[in-house]
C-alpha cells in the first residue's frame, strides 16, 4: 500500500530516519517496507491493533531485532544496531510498559542500576547518585520527593518518572515509550502526559506506542498507523479527527481512500 508522507514544516535533519524497513520471521513478514521518521522536539504516535507490526518495528529501532532490509539513520548517520546497547549508545532509550525496575531498590538505585557511580576508592558513591537522581527527576516531576523509597512503594506515575529519568541521565535524545499510561489513574496519566510535553520542550524526540486515542491527540504531533505489517499512512494530528484515525486502524485506509479490492 502506498504510504502518505507528511514532513514537518521545518527543513532539518530528522533525529531518526527508518527507510523501507523489512523484518521477516520465517515466512511471516512482520514489517513490510515501512518508513518512519522523528524530529527534535516532537512526539510521533505509532498506532495499530495488536499484530499490526508496530512493536516489531520499534524493536528494530531499539536494537532488539536486526532488519532484513532497509536503513536506519540517526542524526543523518546510517546505523547498524547489533543489540540494544548499540541503540543506547546512539542516544535511543526504550521505556518499556513493564518499566524494567527493581522493586526492592530506591530511585537512585534504579537510575544507576548496572552503571553505578563510584568514589575514588571504588566504593559506591551513594551521596552523588542521590544528588544526580534528585536533579534529573526534578526536571520531570518537581513534586516527587520520596525518591529514597523502594519503587515498590511508589505510585505508577512516580515509577514512570524513575524510568524516564534513567534514560535522560544517560543522554538519551530519542525516547521510545511503550504504553506509558497503561494501568495508571487519571491523575498519574496527567502527570505522564505533562512530562512528555516537558521533554518535547527540551528538544527530545519521542515515539509513543499507545492505544489511548485521547493521549495520542494530546501529546503527539504526528502519527503513523500500521496494519498487517504495513503503513496505512502518516498524519498530522491537527489534520484528522479521532474517528478518522480509528478508521485507519480498523479498516486499513486513509480518510477518503477507498478500500483495496
Amino acid at each position: 500500500m502506498e504510504q502518505a508522507t507528511v514532513a514537518p514544516a521545518a527543513d532539518r535533519t530528522p533525529f531518526v530516519e527508518m527507510r523501507q524497513i523489512v523484518k521477516r520471521f520465517g515466512g511471516l513478514v512482520a514489517v513490510n517496507h515501512v518508513d518512519l521518521d522523528l524530529y527534535a522536539g516532537e512526539c510521533v504516535g505509532v498506532l495499530g491493533h495488536n499484530g499490526a507490526g508496530k512493536t516489531v518495528l520499534i524493536k528494530v529501532l531499539s536494537g532488539v531485532y536486526t532488519p532484513d532490509e532497509g536503513t536506519i539513520k540517526v542524526h543523518g548517520q546510517e546505523m547498524h544496531f547489533r543489540n540494544p546497547h548499540d541503540a543506547r549508545t546512539a542516544g535511543i532509550e526504550t521505556i518499556h510498559q513493564t518499566l524494567a525496575l527493581a522493586d526492592n531498590l530506591d530511585g537512585p538505585g534504579n537510575l544507576f542500576l548496572g552503571r553505578e557511580l563510584l568514589t575514588p576508592w571504588r566504593t559506591l558513591d551513594s551521596r552523588r547518585m542521590e544528588y544526580e537522581a534528585r536533579n534529573v527527576i526534578k526536571r520531570l516531576n518537581p513534586n516527587f520527593k520520596n525518591i529514597l523509597d523502594p519503587v515498590l512503594r511508589m505510585s505508577g506515575g512516580q515509577r514512570q518518572s524513575v524510568a524516564i529519568a534513567r534514560a535522560l541521565y544517560f543522554n538519551a535524545r530519542i525516547l521510545i515509550m511503550d504504553e506509558p499510561c497503561a494501568a495508571l489513574g487519571p491523575a498519574e496519566t496527567r502527570m505522564v502526559l505533562e512530562t512528555i510535553k516537558r521533554l518535547k520542550a527540551e528538544g527530545i524526540g519521542i515515539f509513543l506506542i499507545s492505544h489511548e486515542m485521547h493521549d495520542v491527540f494530546e501529546v503527539c504531533d504526528r502519527a503513523t498507523v500500521m496494519k498487517n505489517g504495513s503503513v496505512v499512512g502518516m498524519v498530522r494530528m491537527e489534520d484528522v479527527t479521532q474517528d478518522e484515525v480509528l478508521q485507519m486502524i480498523i479498516q486499513g485506509k486513509r480518510p477518503g481512500q477507498a478500500l483495496a479490492a
